[in-house]
């Protein structure tokens, strides 16, 4: 038998599981549990061989957080998470935790029992709706690696001035403080900002720096400056 245990704060909801299950001869429900800390609880006590874990319940991410728990202290065992939510960042979340699967719940009798099904004999397949998501993350992860790439670059020709303004920018001084901070005339910043903008393709300095911002190059930034730009008073 294939023991499963379902977690989920709505009771209708695991009710609603437990009858599905509770109809294979080769599976029943062990317990239910309606919240993370009760889940991590009957793991230990019932020891389930699958557990169907809704993510949201005392908190936007009980679920998850139980999950990790469980997996930290029973590695092997095969976690469904059960959910609404069909955003990438939950899915995204379950799997780098360790979870088995991912089921929406409004899913058919047949794809839970099969899910769990698999889960238990350890050859969940990817499903067309998470490879998908994974399709996107790769092409989100690519993207991003490719415009670090390209920011570091620009910056690897940029000038020191070029940089130190950059950062002075980021920081929120004007340019009329930046004049009286690095002691030149506007016009000298005016032109050092029309180079800075040359080489990033952007019309704006906000361009610039929410780009910077974004793929967290300040931090690059502030650890290749030789002359650190002075606090602002």
């Amino acid at each position: 038998m294939i023991r499963v245990l379902v977690v989920d704060d709505m009771q209708p909801i695991c009710r609603r599981y437990e009858k599905l299950i509770n109809q294979e001869e080769d599976m029943e429900v062990v317990g239910l549990a309606f919240s993370g800390a009760e889940a991590l609880e009957m793991v230990r006590t019932l020891e389930p061989n699958v557990v169907l874990m809704d993510i949201e319940m005392e908190a936007k991410t009980s679920g998850l957080d139980a999950s990790r728990d469980i997996l930290q202290i029973y590695p092997e065992m095969k976690i469904i998470i059960l959910t609404v939510y069909e955003e990438d960042e939950f899915v995204f979340q379950a799997f780098q935790l360790g979870v088995t699967d991912y089921l929406i719940k409004n899913s058919g009798k047949e794809e839970i029992i099969s899910c769990i099904k698999d889960a238990y004999a350890g050859n969940s397949p990817i499903r067309p709706v998470i490879a998908e998501k994974i399709r996107r993350e790769f092409q989100r992860v690519k993207t991003s690696e490719q415009s670090f790439l390209y920011c570091l670059h620009i910056i690897a020709e940029m000038t020191q001035t070029e940089i130190d303004i950059l950062s002075l920018l980021s920081q929120g001084y004007t340019r009329t403080e930046i004049c009286k901070i690095r002691c030149v005339e506007l016009s000298t910043v005016k032109t050092q900002i029309k180079s800075i903008l040359k080489k990033f393709n952007k019309s704006t300095t906000a361009e610039v720096i929410q780009q910077m911002n974004e793929l967290q190059i300040f931090d690059y930034i502030r650890n290749i400056s030789k002359n650190m730009p002075l606090d602002k008073k």
